[in-house]
């Protein structure tokens, strides 16, 4: 199956945005201080290992290195300025792990986290049922499993727009909360719930909102994108089209759809799903060694 996105484009991206774009990033901030508050979910619970993923600039890492003191927090983010960017978070004196990584190969030992907190990452990532099969991996048995993506409500007015210019793709389609949950499933996660917000943010004009697009590090990452630059042609014609939107106060409105969900890892000893598949994981001792003497 070819690849829908192109994760060295998504790594530029966010790249070039690290230094401005807690600025622009208002409804990052807001879905991200909704998804902290689910951790009132683990009651009077303090995990020992929480693992912030796509950390972006560290502020839901510092957060909860605030809220658990002597628990390990660990930023990681596939975006290496954005990690420089954290620093200003945790500062000397309450200073957290900071790793370059990607979601789809989590640099982490076998059931060695007890939290993973994901904010407005997975949408950037095709495979659903993988990734998450890799954070039931490295969750420990009872683990929470808490993240947000972007759903295919987003952006559709913009996507719309472009489709009156040209038949090239502008727009990530992203994955609707059916297929999240199916995934979540899939990955042998139990107990999932999901929920979703719609959002609706409005701009001067369709170049204030490539303008936020771009200081997010939301640009088109498909790998099936147009390489050259948009036309002028075709970015009137998108522009014309986004013109008939305008609300009674002048500004033309974006749809923003958000998914949340929570899930717990399974109990010790539930196979590994992946395909929707048990996959037995059976350690290397306990396998008998039948050794041969060499004639």
């Amino acid at each position: 199956m070819d690849p829908v996105f192109d994760p060295r484009q998504v790594r530029r991206a966010f790249s070039r945005a690290a230094s401005g774009y807690d600025a622009a990033a208002a409804l990052q901030a807001e879905v991200r201080t909704r998804l902290l508050e689910s951790l009132a979910y683990l009651d009077d619970k303090v995990p020992s290992v929480v693992l912030d993923l796509g950390s972006g600039t560290g502020h839901a890492t510092a957060a909860m290195r605030k809220r658990w003191p002597k628990a390990q927090v660990i930023a990681m983010d596939l975006a290496l300025p954005m990690l420089r960017q954290s620093r200003r978070q945790a500062g000397w004196w309450k200073p957290f792990p900071r790793v370059c990584a990607d979601a789809r190969a989590l640099p982490l030992a076998d059931g060695s986290v007890d939290v993973i907190f994901s904010n407005l990452c997975l949408q950037w990532i095709e495979d659903l049922p993988a990734v998450f099969a890799g954070f039931r991996r490295v969750l420990k048995p009872g683990g929470l499993l808490l993240c947000s993506s972007f759903g295919p409500e987003t952006l559709v007015e913009l996507r719309q727009a472009f489709a009156n210019a040209d038949d090239a793709p502008h727009v990530s389609p992203f994955a609707p909360i059916s297929v999240f949950g199916d995934a979540l499933m899939q990955a042998g996660f139990r107990d999932p719930v999901l929920d979703r917000d719609l959002f609706t943010l409005t701009y001067t004009g369709l170049p204030a909102l490539m303008r936020e697009l771009r200081a997010i590090g939301a640009t088109n990452a498909l790998a099936t994108r147009r390489r050259s630059l948009t036309g002028r042609a075709r970015f009137a014609a998108a522009e014309a089209a986004y013109e008939l939107l305008r609300d009674i106060d002048g500004r033309l409105p974006s749809t923003w759809e958000v998914i949340y969900a929570q899930a717990w890892a399974p109990d010790p000893g539930a196979p590994i799903r992946q395909g929707g598949h048990d996959v037995a994981a059976v350690p290397v001792s306990s396998i008998p060694i039948r050794r041969r003497n060499n004639p």
